[in-house]
């Protein structure tokens, strides 16, 4: 039975049309992901997007744009009692000489193109959301 919701606030840093993943492993799983996170109690989100990004990656950003807001039901993929709410935004980093990987779940980040044809995301609202960018960015 579900009895939770999990609000989860990710970004879509792009940089020379590319955007920036981690590849994180969570619940024993190897991941490929957004940078971002759960939504604290008495939190905003855009706050909550600003502080994922110095926890795991010691990075600041600037907000550009919302993309996308999950609007389909998704139940937790690693907790079978959660509904996700899943939010995206568009940032830039603001300076990368201080990035830093600081959380010990991510293996490491890498830049992927926006024009490839492949969706690896094996999280499906990742995989909207990935192709929601694509669009905003076609030429």
């Amino acid at each position: 039975m579900i009895d939770k919701t999990n609000i989860r606030i990710y970004a879509c840093a792009v940089k020379d049309r590319k955007v920036l993943v981690l590849h994180e492993e969570y619940a024993g799983e190897l991941l490929m992901k957004l940078p971002g996170g759960g939504l604290e109690f008495g939190e905003g989100i855009l706050d909550c997007l600003h502080r994922e990004f110095e926890e795991e990656l010691n990075a600041k950003i600037r907000i550009v744009d919302h993309l996308y807001t999950q609007e389909n039901f998704q139940q937790s993929r690693f907790r079978s009692n959660e509904q996700l709410l899943a939010i995206y935004y568009i940032v830039e980093i603001i300076d990368e000489t201080d990035f830093i990987i600081l959380d010990p779940c991510i293996e490491k980040t890498e830049w992927i193109s926006i024009d490839t044809q492949e969706n690896n995301f094996p999280l499906p609202v990742d995989q909207i959301a990935f192709e929601k960018l694509k669009e905003r960015f076609r030429n």
